[in-house]
């Protein structure tokens, strides 16, 4: 797959915070591998990785939440990112609220919305849990800033396991 790299290593997706909350338990990640995949209707796609405890819970999760960050918004970021909810509450360390469905929405994302979960698709290593959009929203005076991309945050270490 080394000639892959060519292709894949001039991306720099967006990054996005993805929250799941299902049987009174929440967790949530830093995604790299997001994407519109719908006109009509409008659907989105977050990939999880299967390793990541926020892939567990959303299996059962009937919404998810997906929040863009902006590149203000490392400290956010490295949170979601670099420690595994395995051992981390981190929705301790911000500020949240309980959005469509239960979803737990981050106070500060730059923009969110909660998807229903229409579908979920094994990718390999990761499911694309495909998303109709029912509730969305944004933070006054964050349109003008650059969004948070893969460049900005390669240096974050995965808090939880690399296969």
């Amino acid at each position: 797959m080394a000639g892959m790299d060519a292709f894949t290593g001039r991306l720099d997706p967006d990054m996005c915070v993805v929250t799941a909350t299902a049987g009174g338990d929440r967790s949530g990640c830093l995604v790299g591998f997001a994407s519109q995949c719908s006109i009509r209707p409008v659907r989105f796609v977050v990939w999880l990785s299967k390793v990541n405890r926020t892939y567990r819970v959303a299996r059962n999760a009937p919404f998810l939440a997906v929040h863009l960050l902006t590149r203000e918004q490392r400290a956010l970021a490295e949170l979601f990112g670099g420690r595994t909810g395995d051992s981390t509450d981190k929705f301790r360390h911000v500020g949240w609220q309980e959005e469509h469905g239960g979803a737990a929405v981050l106070d500060d994302a730059a923009a969110w919305f909660v998807g229903a979960v229409v579908r979920d698709v094994d990718g390999g290593d990761h499911v694309g849990f495909v998303l109709d959009p029912v509730a969305w929203g944004e933070r006054e005076g964050s349109d003008d800033r650059p969004l948070l991309r893969l460049g900005d945050a390669v240096t974050i270490a995965p808090g939880h396991p690399v296969d």
